[in-house]
């Protein structure tokens, strides 16, 4: 077997945690698990990991507990007609393929089997408008944003505003909302000059009003829902499996949450009252869901916001669960998580994009 298929296998003893690393470095977000002789057990993908995080699972269990037991699955000497048929009308993006003991023998993804370029896998649109927010004065990055506001800021050859709205657009996004405070006359002459082909309206601040004030000004004018995002943030997720998981769970907010893990290089003590040690643990491992600051709303929630008030997305989510509204979290792995509003993440984001042009 050739190292390029072995890139994209995990055997059956793999924890969630080390598939989720390999995972993350495989450009097709795809694995498959087989055993010792190569037998094909299941597939595994960031969304089968989302699910087993949000049932409470444990990332040292192995694999095997998470997988998709029954992949569709070629035969060798497949018919390719049969698969191309396949792959499109189900949007599969890679079919294993076996011999007659079940061993995998090779993958066929999306682009190899579609040679001429005339098939591409589309995502599923979600159609729904975004509002960025894009009012801070982005003091994390001084001296840069002494000058420039913060969504202006370069990546690679254009700026963090426009790598935002592009991760949108290839889901049918045409609707965005800008909120704007600081430097606002800047952010409007350049998208002014940008002249895009998809609609920009500005949410105009006179003072600041935290990171949800400005969205109550949309309570009469949006319906269904909404995404808002940070204007400092890039997620590389299916933004189409994001709406899903908020329509399907009739969430009121659904907060993206990337998952970090910390490893402690240190035996940790916990002691008992009057110092006696009660035991010691080597190098613990501990895992938390972060907020990346990117949201759906359901756009009736934003009533909650009081008007032309200081008001923060915390506070909204507080006075949600206050109400008996439905308030979840959607998984994303570390490196699907860009921050680029302080100087050591900006810097990883920066790496990460000139590695792609």
């Amino acid at each position: 077997m050739n190292e390029e298929i072995a890139a994209f296998l995990v055997g059956t003893e793999t924890t969630v945690l080390e598939a989720m690393r390999q995972l993350e470095d495989t450009a097709q977000k795809i694995l498959f698990v087989v055993e010792e002789d190569g037998s094909l057990v299941g597939s595994l993908t960031d969304g089968d990991i989302r699910r087993w995080i949000l049932a409470g699972g444990d990332l040292q269990d192995p694999i095997e507990n998470v997988s998709f037991k029954d992949p569709y699955r070629a035969k060798k000497g497949y018919d390719l007609a049969s698969v191309r048929k396949l792959m499109l009308e189900k949007t599969i993006g890679c079919v294993p393929v076996v011999d007659q003991r079940g061993r995998l023998v090779d993958l066929l993804f999306w682009e190899r089997v579609f040679t001429d370029g005339s098939e591409h896998k589309p995502p599923k649109p979600i159609h729904l408008p975004v509002v960025i927010m894009a009012g801070g004065k982005g003091t994390r990055l001084d001296p840069f944003t002494r000058v420039l506001p913060k969504p202006l800021i370069p990546l690679g050859d254009k700026t963090v505003i426009e790598r935002i709205i592009d991760s949108f657009l290839r889901y049918g996004v045409s609707v965005f909302y800008l909120s704007v405070n600081n430097k606002s006359r800047i952010i409007k002459s350049y998208f002014e000059e940008l002249n895009p082909s998809y609609g920009v309206t500005y949410i105009e601040e006179d003072s600041p009003l935290g990171t949800a004030g400005s969205l109550r000004y949309l309570c009469d004018s949006l319906g269904g829902s909404l995404i808002v995002t940070n204007c400092d943030i890039i997620l590389d997720t299916d933004y189409s499996e994001l709406v899903e998981f908020h329509q399907r769970s009739a969430n009121d907010i659904t907060i993206v949450g990337s998952l970090k893990n910390y490893r402690i290089p240190y035996g940790i003590c916990e002691i008992a009252e009057g110092g006696e040690l009660v035991r010691i643990t080597e190098k613990p491992e501990y895992n938390f869901l972060v907020n990346t600051g990117m949201y759906v709303l359901r756009a009736e929630s934003l009533r909650l916001i009081p008007e032309g008030e200081l008001f923060h997305m915390t506070d909204l989510i507080d006075r949600m669960k206050e109400t008996g509204g439905r308030v979840a979290v959607f998984p994303v792995s570390d490196k699907a998580w860009l921050d680029t509003g302080e100087w050591a993440e900006y810097r990883k984001a920066l790496k990460h994009f000139e590695a792609d042009e």
